[in-house]
């Protein structure tokens, strides 16, 4: 039987740090008022010459190094993302030129902050069924080009950055299972409802968002998620050593562990450090955890996202 395993993580910030302080003084909030409502201490932003699949690069870069892999031994490129560099070609070719390689399939997924999981679940068919020997799997966003940064109910919450995994077929279990979801009706409570129009932005370029109703929209489907593909591996919550979910809120992670019953010293948090960074955050709390030495070969992870579509999805791996 053929296995997708990941071989290696990385994970790429910008060299830009911007902290609440920093924000407080251009507009009306504080350090205490983000802080205590979202549990975020500062992000990273992107320098205007750095797009996304430059992000991307560096990322995978570390994961293939990670893997003691090649990157011509790359044959599918996966890019989750919400910020393409451009219209087309997909942020995934583009980052395929610049790792130097082709040949291989390479293309986009957008499923907003769902869309690493997405993808990782898709890449993983790739691999089970033949087609793919050896995937690179990233998710990458510069959300701090689609921010009205005089709103600050949406503003402080994001940052940029990109993580990436490298994934191979093994023979031994890896990707254990994973469930993916949407529901197109909820589209409203959380969306950029711009498009491009005849060289103009038709309606607006800007994230628009209902807290309360992602808050409890998220909650509710990250729960049943998490339980519903823990069921598809036949393993209970106990048996996950840890639990990596999005990254957007710190009440978020906390109510979601708390309903699946999880400690919180078996949670991943990231949010803190590095904001909602929309696609990367599940691959960036990952990828952390791997190289700060918390997750360990042969331990179990659970990750679990939710985004705007609406969509959510989960996947339990053998480290």
């Amino acid at each position: 039987m053929i296995w997708s395993r990941i071989a290696g993580t990385g994970s790429y910030l910008p060299e830009r740090l911007v902290t609440n302080a920093e924000l407080a003084r251009t507009m009306d909030t504080s350090d205490e008022w983000i802080h205590s409502r979202t549990g975020i201490r500062q992000r990273y932003i992107a320098a205007e010459s750095e797009s996304s699949s430059d992000l991307a690069l560096r990322a995978c870069q570390a994961a293939l190094l990670a893997a003691d892999t090649p990157a011509s031994e790359v044959d599918l490129i996966i890019f989750a993302t919400s910020t393409p560099d451009q219209i087309f070609p997909s942020s995934a070719c583009l980052l395929q030129a610049k790792l130097g390689i082709k040949g291989g399939a390479a293309f986009d997924i957008q499923a907003v902050c769902s869309g690493f999981v997405y993808a990782l679940s898709i890449a993983d068919k790739f691999i089970r069924s033949g087609q793919s020997r050896c995937a690179l799997v990233v998710g990458a966003e510069v959300f701090s080009r689609i921010l009205d940064w005089n709103d600050r109910a949406t503003a402080v919450l994001f940052g940029d950055g990109a993580g990436a995994v490298v994934l191979r077929a093994e023979p031994n279990p890896g990707i254990l299972g994973s469930v993916l979801r949407a529901d197109g009706s909820q589209a409203k409570i959380l969306s950029v409802p711009g498009t491009v129009c005849g060289g103009q932005v038709k309606g607006t370029a800007f994230v628009q968002m209902d807290g309360q109703g992602v808050f409890k929209f998220a909650v509710r489907v990250l729960d049943e998620v998490a339980r519903e593909t823990l069921l598809q591996c036949g393993l209970g919550v106990t048996d996950v050593d840890w639990f990596i979910p999005h990254q957007a809120n710190v009440r978020i992670l906390d109510a979601t562990a708390k309903r699946l019953g999880i400690p919180a010293e078996r949670v991943v948090v990231t949010v803190d450090r590095h904001a909602n960074t929309s696609a990367a955050s599940v691959p960036l709390a990952l990828d952390c955890a791997v190289r700060d030495g918390r997750i360990k070969r042969g331990q179990r992870v659970m990750l679990a996202a939710v985004g705007g579509g609406f969509t959510w999805g989960a996947a339990v791996l053998e480290y």
